[in-house]
């Protein structure tokens, strides 16, 4: 692996929208560690992952705006002076964006264009790097899955996120911006939502084995995924930050180790010591929207940036179910309808 000066983050100025979530707010721990001046955007909209415990430990080292990347007038004065913008923001539910697929085109796409028209007008130097998802390659044509598949989004989150990461690259060939983007495979880890089990399977399965309920596992559970541990992913977003070589291009994100959705169940049961795992059907929303297998051909950003996974599906999952367990009343039934800071 490649070693990177983190020392360049401290006194650097860093936006993160979609800061109060579950990549945002993990990354803001990280770079509050380096010494960055942290700034998080996030409209905080209900099932979305925002929540204010997120960055409890952390509230007084940061400084939140609680604003919508829709709005031009916000961005353009939050995009001033930032060295780095890490743009997480984004309706993540798959679900919600067949329900809703007006609010997935607006935040997931108008959303994104917001924000590099207000970097192109007052701060194009500013480096971008954008998070986007395995889904925009639909069901696969190939295992592992390189970045030159073909693109077949199944659900109209994965379309619009196809459509920002293009916003992106052109933004990046037209107007020399630096922007980087990142297709993430399925990702896992602390502070993630737990209120329900519309995205974040992983997270879902260790709510129910914490509370010694039996694990959906869809089918016969032989589908094949890519599983990713929070911690690896924000270092990736660190590396890629500030990787000159990375900027106008596009990444897969994951550790390229296949793992079935029932050994995965399997291995929450055993590390959690409670739970047990049972097969059901999939529901028609599920079904419409599921790809079948994927894992990722990561040989590109470990070329390019030097980084790759690090920590073992067994490690990551026992570390998550200890921070629920501890945690588990700040996440379980969500934040605050008032949005204020928890006692």
């Amino acid at each position: 692996m490649r070693k990177y000066d983190y020392s360049r983050f401290e006194g650097k100025r860093v936006l993160i929208t979609g800061g109060l979530g579950f990549v945002g707010s993990n990354l803001a721990h990280r770079l509050v560690d380096l010494g960055a001046r942290v700034t998080l955007v996030d409209n905080m909209l209900p099932r979305l992952g925002g929540n204010f415990f997120n960055i409890a430990d952390i509230r007084d080292a940061v400084r939140v705006n609680l604003g919508d990347i829709c709005n031009p007038h916000s961005m353009e004065y939050l995009v001033r002076r930032q060295d780095y913008i890490f743009h997480l923001a984004g309706q993540v539910n798959h679900v919600d964006s067949i329900r809703n697929p007006l609010q997935d085109l607006e935040i997931n796409c108008r959303g994104t264009l917001v924000l590099l028209e207000a970097c192109r007008k007052h701060n194009p130097t500013a480096r971008i790097v954008f998070s986007g998802t395995r889904g925009e390659y639909g069901s696969s044509v190939q295992l592992p899955v390189t970045e030159d598949h073909p693109k077949n989004p199944k659900g109209i989150y994965a379309v619009n996120n196809v459509a920002a990461e293009m916003m992106m690259l052109v933004y990046a060939d037209v107007h020399g911006m630096p922007c980087a983007c990142l297709r993430i495979t399925n990702t896992y880890g602390a502070r993630h939502q737990m209120m329900h089990d519309e995205y974040g399977v992983v997270n879902w399965f260790i709510r129910k084995a914490v509370d010694g309920e039996p694990l959906p596992v869809f089918g016969d559970g032989g589908i094949l995924r890519d599983f990713l541990y929070i911690r690896d992913l924000v270092e990736c977003l660190l590396q890629v930050s500030l990787c000159p070589d990375a900027y106008g291009e596009v990444f897969n994100v994951g550790t390229g180790k296949p793992v079935s959705f029932r050994e995965l169940a399997a291995l929450i049961v055993e590390v959690a010591g409670t739970g047990s795992y049972a097969f059901t059907d999939f529901t028609r929303e599920r079904a419409e929207v599921e790809p079948g297998d994927y894992y990722a051909d990561v040989s590109k950003i470990r070329r390019v940036v030097g980084w790759e996974a690090t920590t073992p599906l067994r490690t990551g999952l026992a570390e998550t179910i200890a921070f629920y367990r501890e945690y588990r009343d700040q996440y379980w039934n969500g934040p605050s309808e008032d949005g204020l800071w928890p006692e």
